[in-house]
């Protein structure tokens, strides 16, 4: 898959969430197949899931970057998914892939992307 393609799934995707206020997206090319996002989802009740990631398309969809950072409308944090290699010495057993909320830190089981 051509990076473009990937723009535009991500952009279709978010478009079509009824509960999706409003969005701002910006689309680095960074190559055929790789490319950076980084933006704010504005949701209906006010609150605000700001993202960023590099991925690599050519073959399978791999996010080598992400984060995905859920605020309610008073700001403050509901969650954090991110694959900073920040908590190596937790020995998470899904590293580097975890879960920030309310000042823990989990694994993800599963991956909630879009």
């Amino acid at each position: 898959m051509l990076i473009e393609l990937y723009f535009q799934e991500v952009h279709d995707l978010i478009e079509s969430y009824e509960i999706v206020e409003s969005f701002n997206i910006d689309y680095e090319k960074r190559g055929f197949y790789e490319g950076f996002i980084r933006g704010i989802i504005d949701f209906q009740e006010n609150s605000l899931l700001y993202l960023r990631e590099f991925v690599y398309v050519e073959i399978i969809i791999d996010r080598k970057m992400y984060s995905y950072q859920y605020m309610d409308a008073e700001n403050t944090l509901i969650f954090r998914y991110d694959n900073t290699e920040h908590h190596r010495k937790l020995n998470l057993p899904n590293f580097p892939h975890h879960k920030h909320m309310e000042e823990r830190i989990t694994y993800l089981a599963q991956m909630l992307l879009f």
